[in-house]
């Protein structure tokens, strides 16, 4: 077994802006993340559901937060990624607009397009056109820390999604359950950096399809965004019960592609889901370079889905280092966004 401080290493010689140092602060995130949002002053309100629109790592914050509150959710909480949130919204929902940057183009136009809703927003990001146009609108902002990659701020969407929801009404509040996850996650950071150098180990040279449900479904997606942005390489997520009626005939005559098949559960999956996993596992596993299993730890879901997070990251950064590819630059994303800005003139 690879001990912490070789497993560190063999990130940080690649890794040359901290990104390892951004995703083993997680626990202070989110104990940052709920400061924050207290220091905003929200008051509580009335709405029929929650909007939360963004892209990439401020989405897939508001996918997590669903995922833990899960049966406790009394409202709708959707996630909106792209420039129009449905036209048959009403105008009784809240938005919560989140960018890091501020200045992203789809969630600047859900924020305009919110306002002609005539609904309740609220803004989470460090700056930029929505906060500007936040302040001048008397929209209330959650203010991000900069300095940080988007994607390594999960912990502070993730929890500006919870404690917008509870403030509306949609469920209870979850601080207590974020205070005690980043104390435990906190405490289990070494164990977390060798689990990862082992799951990575398992999957070095393959191609990750990672396979999640229930509170697990956002957790795949968010391995899969990690890995394809930190290790520069593809991966691709997938939905049980779903996957079980098309993606595993796929499997039953597989290709020369190395992939790995990864399996995310938790104890409080339906039965028949559990035993679904265990069996696609045997089905794929002819195919697969690698079958890796991981069940999720922790007394609460918060705890649970935070701590799979958190270590699908830091596998996200191991694979990196298995590459020899510094995890931060996202090269192609910048010069997409050059290209897009050619073409407004």
């Amino acid at each position: 077994m690879s001990s912490t401080a070789e497993a560190l290493e063999r990130i940080r010689a690649v890794d040359s802006a901290g990104q390892l140092d951004d995703v083993l602060a997680l626990p202070d995130h989110l104990a940052d993340a709920l400061w924050r949002v207290e220091s905003a002053r929200l008051e509580r309100f009335e709405c029929s559901g929650i909007v939360v629109c963004g892209m990439g790592g401020s989405a897939i914050g508001a996918d997590l937060a669903k995922a833990a509150v899960g049966d406790r959710l009394t409202r709708p909480l959707l996630t909106v990624r792209g420039y129009d949130p449905p036209s048959s919204l009403p105008a009784d929902h809240a938005f919560l607009c989140s960018s890091y940057s501020g200045n992203t183009e789809e969630t600047l136009a859900c924020y305009a397009a919110a306002e002609a809703l005539g609904a309740r927003r609220f803004a989470a990001t460090t700056g930029g056109e929505l906060a500007d146009a936040a302040r001048r609108d008397g929209v209330p902002v959650i203010g991000i820390p900069s300095g940080l990659q988007p994607r390594a701020a999960v912990g502070y969407m993730f929890t500006a999604a919870v404690e917008i929801a509870a403030l509306g009404g949609a469920c209870d509040g979850l601080h207590t359950e974020i205070d005690t996850a980043a104390a435990r996650l906190a405490e289990n950071r070494d164990a977390l950096v060798r689990r990862s150098a082992e799951v990575a180990g398992q999957l070095e040279g393959t191609i990750p399809v990672v396979f999640g449900a229930e509170l697990t479904a956002p957790v795949a997606v968010r391995w899969k965004t990690q890995i394809n942005e930190n290790a520069k390489a593809p991966a691709y997520a997938q939905e049980l019960p779903e996957a079980d009626h098309n993606e595993i005939v796929a499997w039953s005559k597989a290709g020369p592609a190395p992939l790995s098949a990864v399996f995310l559960t938790d104890c409080d999956q339906h039965p028949r889901l559990r035993a679904r996993f265990a069996v696609t596992a045997d089905l794929m596993a002819p195919a697969a370079s690698a079958v890796v299993s991981i069940e999720t730890e922790g007394a609460t879901p918060t705890e649970r889905l935070l701590r799979a997070v958190m270590l699908g990251d830091l596998v996200s950064l191991q694979l990196a280092a298995q590459r020899g590819v510094d995890p931060t630059p996202v090269d192609v994303i910048t010069a997409l966004k050059s290209e897009l800005a050619k073409l407004d003139g």
